[in-house]
């Protein structure tokens, strides 16, 4: 597996797959151009024998200098459980401490429980939300009407 910084080119390889990688939800929309182009610094394709196995999409914030925030990670099915988007966090997690950063966030959906329980694998904290959902503290409307969301935050 070779881990390398996003390219604008990558866009044209990574947004076809989204839907797919996730059974036909609609979520290529949550990964416009634009990531591809003003984040590559902080973001990162996976890719193994030339194809695309996974990525992940994170900046640092401009808003509070100690943080940072991963936008969005997908790893192919075929390559679930063989340590992609470990390594993905990780590599993400060492340009955050070169910055100066100790704070990683990154939000999801309730319905999504694998992102759920992979935030937590992956040492991060469920914030405290106004409500629970089967368990899970979330923020009511965090994204929109009816859009609740889960709050995560890693201390690195």
């Amino acid at each position: 597996m070779h881990i390398r910084h996003l390219e604008p080119s990558d866009y044209e390889k990574i947004s076809p797959l989204i839907n797919d990688w996730w059974h036909g939800r609609q979520m290529a929309q949550m990964v416009p151009k634009l990531f591809f182009v003003h984040f590559s610094q902080t973001s990162f394709i996976a890719e193994e024998d030339g194809e695309v196995i996974g990525f992940l999409i994170g900046f640092l914030s401009q808003t509070y200098l100690d943080e940072s925030y991963i936008h969005f990670a997908g790893v192919d099915p075929n390559y679930r459980k063989q340590e992609v988007g470990r390594r993905l966090y990780e590599t993400f997690f060492k340009v955050v401490k070169v910055n100066n950063r100790n704070i990683v966030r990154a939000v999801t959906s309730p319905v999504n429980k694998g992102s759920v329980a992979y935030h937590t694998k992956m040492g991060f904290e469920i914030e405290e939300g106004d409500k629970e959902i089967e368990g899970i503290p979330v923020v009511s409307h965090y994204d929109g009407r009816d859009k609740d969301r889960v709050l995560f935050k890693k201390v690195i």
